[in-house]
């Protein structure tokens, strides 16, 4: 453990942050930049008596729980988290389950693509983040709870909407079978992780086609470059699909495009300014 290193480490990035990047109030009696140090604390679940002696140079060396909190509370980067632990001495542990945190300049492309239709999921198919024109294509993520919203879960145990698997995908069935071969690596990845086993424990239970397809013990996945969503305000959208990796969070950026001067891109179009709201509920 680098003591001096790791005071000096913790103490330029808390100054980096501004009280506003993490929903604090600024106030008017601050004299140096960033968060003080009890703020930090607060946000790390720690006491201030212990992060003060972490900036001192005077501290144990941190638990991984602790480095946890730290690294959630300075907003830092998976490079300088890991730097973080090495600095206490305490190596990061790998991780046990999928990633679920999206870079944030993945988040800013997908706002920039208004007339593209967006997703990123994870390893397990759980929808980490979408972009408006994603959920007027599909459905406004955001209303529903975490663990209903991954997409292996929907397409074998629904809801199906009038009767339609997977907001009446064409290629529904295919997506099934390429989504258990991905779900069978992703579960031999991360063997240690709950939430996969429950998943797939789920799955078995409630769905005789996903139990055939996982018995069958396929690895290798082909994903459909285009299929069609059956809208109930828009109606058909044909779309080409590019699935992009996010290698190191082992995650997809999925793009859903139309072709130029289509009937679709009308409709993406149309999507794109009538958004999540209902047209065809009257109040």
């Amino acid at each position: 453990m680098d003591r001096r290193e790791l005071a000096d480490f913790l103490r330029s990035r808390r100054e980096r942050i501004a009280p506003a990047d993490v929903g604090l109030p600024a106030g008017t009696r601050r004299r140096t930049p960033g968060l003080r140090r009890e703020e930090v604390a607060q946000l790390a679940y720690i006491s201030i008596e212990y992060y003060t002696r972490l900036e001192q140079a005077r501290a144990p060396r941190p638990s991984h729980e602790v480095l946890a909190g730290l690294s959630r509370a300075l907003r830092l980067s998976d490079a300088e988290r890991d730097h973080l632990h090495h600095l206490a001495g305490a190596p990061p542990l790998p991780a046990a389950g999928p990633p679920r945190a999206v870079r944030q300049s993945i988040l800013d492309l997908m706002r920039r693509l208004p007339q593209a239709a967006a997703t990123v999921t994870s390893a397990s198919f759980e929808i980490l983040a979408w972009n408006d024109l994603a959920a007027a294509l599909m459905e406004d993520f955001s209303a529903v709870p975490r663990r209903e919203r991954n997409f292996v879960r929907r397409v074998f145990l629904g809801p199906h909407t009038n009767g339609q698997r997977l907001y009446g995908v064409s290629d529904a069935d295919e997506f099934a079978r390429n989504a258990t071969q991905r779900l069978r690596a992703t579960a031999a990845r991360y063997p240690d992780d709950p939430e996969v086993a429950e998943l797939v424990a789920e799955l078995l239970d409630g769905s005789e086609e996903f139990t055939r397809l996982w018995q069958s013990h396929d690895v290798s996945a082909e994903p459909s470059q285009h299929k069609t969503f059956q809208h109930p305000l828009v109606g058909p959208v044909t779309v080409d699909c590019d699935a992009l990796a996010i290698t190191d969070r082992d995650q997809q950026l999925v793009i859903y495009t139309a072709a130029p001067g289509s009937p679709s891109e009308q409709a993406l179009r149309l999507l794109s300014v009538i958004g999540t709201q209902r047209m065809d509920v009257t109040g």
